[in-house]
């Protein structure tokens, strides 16, 4: 079972940036496409970017030219770039596999407000 630890979480000014990191476990992480997700309180875990083994991104409108998901699969990392951030993209947000998710992490919480 691929394992997952989210880090880079934090307050954050609407308008502000963050970058979130993620670092799987397992030698297959090369492999899998992945996504980052979030849910917020009271709310559904919905996910917000995906990339493709070989580098092919996907994102919903609601995210969409203001956050960015990349990986490293030489360092076994994934990340979230987020900027212009806003209000609702408070939450808790989780990397996993995109399309089949895994067992979920601990995430790493989000919260935009002045």
């Amino acid at each position: 079972q691929v394992q997952f630890v989210e880090s880079g979480g934090g307050l954050v000014q609407p308008g502000g940036s963050l970058r979130l990191s993620c670092l799987p476990s397992g030698s297959i992480f090369r492999l899998l496409a992945m996504g980052w997700y979030r849910q917020a309180p009271g709310m559904q875990r919905e996910l917000v970017a995906g990339i493709t083994s070989n580098g092919l991104t996907n994102y919903p409108d609601s995210v969409k030219g203001r956050f960015t998901i990349s990986r490293d699969n030489a360092k076994n990392m994934v990340y979230l770039q987020m900027n212009n951030l806003k209000p609702e993209d408070t939450a808790v947000y989780y990397c996993n596999k995109w399309g089949t998710p895994g067992p979920w992490g601990q995430g790493t919480q989000v919260t935009v407000s002045s």
